[in-house]
């Protein structure tokens, strides 16, 4: 039996598209890890002026690495003790964790000393070296005054290695050091007002970013925070990490998916049932959307190897759009009657499905040339989507639909297009566009605008209470912005940036860098001709050397302190060590956590505690490769820049409409098309300036989809008139039908928890709402038919 070109086209497209669905099926299941990305900072742009400052935000922003920070608090010292052990006991138990330190482990002392022995004398604090080149010091009573130190509690090295303190001021101000956590009972605890804390680090097997790896960590921490809080009454657990922030953008986007998914599909049946009156319609139209939808997965997928959730939410949205153009294939048939011919059919419809696919891919096209990587993959995800959508009308759909309709349009959906369509068409609706533009311009006038970089990322504020106050007590570093230091190598690093760490000693702002650990071979050359002063029996030359150099002398300050000759003996003959270099700071076990600071040819400073952005770069003001990064900042200066180009690209999207619909119309019938969605737009952000929305690039962006899909309404108006006018208000009834599913699902991202989605999915209700309403200015009112 041979079959009909309508049939093996349709077969062609549908083994395809199970093809599509099983690489999409194996791309999102079957490699192991999700493709799904939840991490935050793969959204935004490269903002920073060269490649090493993008690559400074990227080492801080994973400095922390893929780990839960938790600090197990209660009133009780004891308490939070137990309940901190408890919770590391439990979550050491689930494999999703690689390590969990709770207790801290045995270690020699000596471990953390004695790598630093050999560089003794090249190493000291400002304090030190300005004691030893101040007039009248004198050496006897500096170790006098040492030997009868009390004992301390800090870690540091054997008296008789270390004489005059200097390496034990050295290893004070180190970063471990430094931090308010102290070991006490085997734990790192720091004490407040309103009670004891204690740190708990879970490492996790994975990345922060891997589905799977979310939430089996989150469950695993989940239960053990259950348990040890009904163990242990008032113990409250503060969290910070990658992880999760990861998972509630995860679980905003799962949310907006559910609300705009779930209730635009439902809303979308109802509204179909309602108007074709049968089942098979509703699910043809959701076949060609889903496959649509698949086709974008797949594509952005292919394209970028991973999926954003924002994308995935948008992509939700999508439905009500991809299923335009399933829409007027199905009115093309309940308007046809018993004359329906399914290829015929399709041949109705085309020109202006392929000019309205055009114009929408056009928008999206614009999108994708911004280097935004959300915006990029969202364009990317629609233009596949729409363009499988479209080729099912073609070619899928037709086998599916060779009887006519069993009826027309609900009636009384047809009547109430009918009505507005006479209405908004004609010389009155063009005086009523007319005195709306000018009832537009106060709410222009009104427009401010947001380049805030929330409204890309909105993390709970619960959450970010809980960095800070982590921040607080346990004094870690963090943030987003930070001091990069460049220069010519290594050694030029280091001098620019103990330019900076000076001024900011001198202010009094903590900081964590590089040279606190690694001094300049400048610096340690100082260091060591200062300290060269103890061992010249002559003055030392201006430079520091010593010329006439007289190891007895600096024996005869110990003996008379009343160390014993061995002891001054040894540390004598350990003079003048190493200098300390690169490669010795990369071996030390102690540093490891700290490498991140170090870059080739440049290096990070972090402020410790709140310095005002300001205020840090007022510490930078002459000073040689030394600048302020500040992510947040540059980001909005981004999106300042990417707003003020929009209003460009909408203008340069206006010409190319405009030039298409002249090429299918005419200049005389271009103007009138081209003027529903111009005027929608116009509506739309005069009416965003009386909502006191200021305006974002997301809302420009949307703007754009309006052009696109506004002018769709008024391509199908004008194209289905021809038609449909034997049954008059059908061919709008079938525009308004698009409409409203476009607005089920456009406008829902209004509800979405991300700001950026909250602007896209308002300018699109009220852009798409404008337009459809204006679209009969497209096209002659319907002839009334007489009695």
């Amino acid at each position: 039996m041979k079959l009909s070109p309508t049939t093996l086209r349709a077969a062609v497209f549908a083994a395809v598209s199970l093809l599509v669905c099983a690489l999409g099926a194996w791309l999102l299941f079957g490699r192991g890890a999700s493709p799904l990305q939840t991490d935050l900072l793969a959204m935004l742009p490269a903002t920073e002026r060269n490649a090493l400052a993008e690559d400074a935000v990227e080492r801080l922003a994973r400095a922390s690495g893929d780990r839960m920070i938790l600090l197990v608090g209660n009133k009780d010292d004891e308490a939070a003790k137990d309940a901190a052990r408890d919770l590391g006991a439990a979550l050491g138990k689930d494999k999703v964790f690689a390590h969990v330190l709770a207790e801290l482990p045995p270690f020699d002392m000596e471990q953390l000393v004695d790598p630093f022995l050999p560089y003794r004398f090249h190493l000291l604090t400002a304090d030190d070296r300005a004691a030893l080149a101040a007039p009248g010091f004198n050496a006897t009573d500096v170790l006098k005054r040492r030997l009868n130190e009390p004992f301390g509690a800090t870690i540091g090295p054997k008296l008789g290695d270390d004489p005059f303190g200097w390496m034990q001021h050295w290893l004070d101000r180190q970063p471990w050091n430094r931090a308010t956590l102290v070991p006490e009972d085997d734990l790192l605890t720091a004490h407040r007002d309103d009670g004891s804390y204690v740190l708990v680090v879970a490492t996790l097997d994975g990345s922060s970013y891997d589905d799977g790896v979310q939430r089996r960590a989150m469950g695993a921490l989940e239960n053990a925070e259950r348990d040890v809080t009904a163990k242990h009454p008032g113990t409250r657990i503060l969290r910070t990490g990658a992880i999760f922030y990861a998972a509630a953008a995860r679980a905003g986007a799962e949310r907006d998916t559910h609300v705009v998914g779930i209730t635009s599909t439902i809303g979308i049946a109802i509204l179909l049932l309602f108007v074709f009156r049968a089942m098979r319609p509703l699910l043809i139209a959701f076949l060609s959307t889903a496959l649509g939808v698949v086709g974008a997965v797949v594509a952005t997928i292919l394209v970028f190897g991973q999926l954003h959730l924002l994308t995935l939410v948008f992509g939700a949205a999508l439905l009500g759009e991809a299923v335009d153009y399933s829409i007027q294939y199905l009115c093309a048939r309940a308007n046809a009657g018993a004359a329906w011919e399914p290829m015929r059919g399709v041949r109705q419809v085309r020109p202006a499905l392929l000019l309205a696919l055009a114009t929408s891919l056009l928008g999206y096209a614009l999108l994708a040339l911004v280097p935004f990587p959300a915006l990029r993959q969202m364009a990317v995800f629609a233009i596949a989507g729409m363009a499988v959508a479209c080729a099912s009308v073609f070619w899928l759909l037709p086998v599916f639909l060779h009887k006519p309709a069993h009826a027309p349009l609900a009636p009384s959906f047809v009547r109430l297009a009918l009505t507005w369509q006479r209405a908004a068409s004609g010389r009155r609706a063009l005086i009523a566009i007319g005195v709306l533009v000018l009832l537009a311009i106060p709410g222009w006038a009104k427009l401010g605008h947001d380049d805030d970089i929330h409204l890309l990322i909105s993390p709970p504020p619960s959450l970010d209470a809980q960095t800070n106050q982590i921040r607080d007590i346990a004094g870690f570093g963090g943030g987003t912005q930070f001091w990069l230091v460049e220069g010519h190598d290594a050694e030029d690093v280091l001098q620019h940036e103990e330019a900076l760490t000076d001024r900011l000693q001198k202010e009094g702002i903590a900081w964590t860098g590089m040279t606190g650990m690694l001094p300049s071979q400048k610096r340690q050359s100082e260091n060591l001709a200062a300290v060269t002063r103890l061992f010249c029996r002559s003055a030392p030359a201006r430079d520091g050397s010593c010329g006439d150099l007289d190891r007895a002398q600096a024996r005869s300050y110990m003996t008379a302190a009343g160390f014993k000759d061995t002891t001054a003996e040894n540390f004598v003959a350990a003079f003048p060590g190493k200098v300390f270099t690169l490669d010795d700071w990369k071996r030390i076990p102690a540093y490891m956590p700290f490498q991140y600071l170090w870059m080739d040819k440049g290096s990070i400073v972090v402020p410790q505690g709140d310095v005002d952005v300001a205020h840090m770069r007022a510490m930078t003001e002459g000073l040689p490769g030394v600048s302020v990064i500040d992510k947040p900042a540059s980001i909005s200066v981004l999106f300042g820049e990417y707003r003020s180009f929009a209003s460009l690209w909408l203008g340069a999207a206006m010409l190319l409409v405009g030039l298409a619909f002249a090429w299918r119309y005419g200049l005389r019938g271009a103007w009138r098309v081209l003027m529903p969605p111009l005027a929608g737009i116009v509506l739309c952000v005069a009416a965003l300036g009386y909502l006191g929305q200021p305006l974002t690039l997301f809302h420009l962006m949307a703007l754009m989809l309006v052009l696109g899909v506004g002018a769709n309404y008024a391509v199908f108006l004008r194209e289905g008139e021809p038609h449909a006018a034997h049954i008059p208000g059908a061919a709008y009834a079938g525009v308004l039908l698009s409409a409203v599913t476009a607005l089920l699902s456009f406008g829902l991202l209004a509800l979405s928890s991300m700001p950026a989605l909250q602007h896209f999915g308002l300018t699109l209700l009220l852009g798409i709402g404008f337009t459809a309403l204006l679209a009969p200015v497209s096209a002659p009112a319907p002839v009334k038919k007489h009695a």
